[in-house]
């Protein structure tokens, strides 16, 4: 269940985390799920794709 895996998120990071701290952690989390989930449906990006799209970033 979601609602418990957010709890033992929280629980597990230090006392002194803040609010700001937990949106990212939340958000990254959401992005990540949400990226395997996409690639289950075959919606990702071929690597041979994703290698000449790196390569033209590492060109600029």
């Amino acid at each position: 269940m979601v609602k418990d895996e957010v709890i033992k998120m929280i629980q597990n990071m230090p006392k002194e985390t803040s609010v700001e701290d937990i949106m990212a952690e939340l958000y990254f989390r959401y992005q990540v799920d949400e990226g395997l989930k996409r690639l289950d449906e075959g919606q990702g990006i071929p690597h041979e794709e994703v290698e000449k799209r790196m390569a033209k970033w590492l060109k600029e």
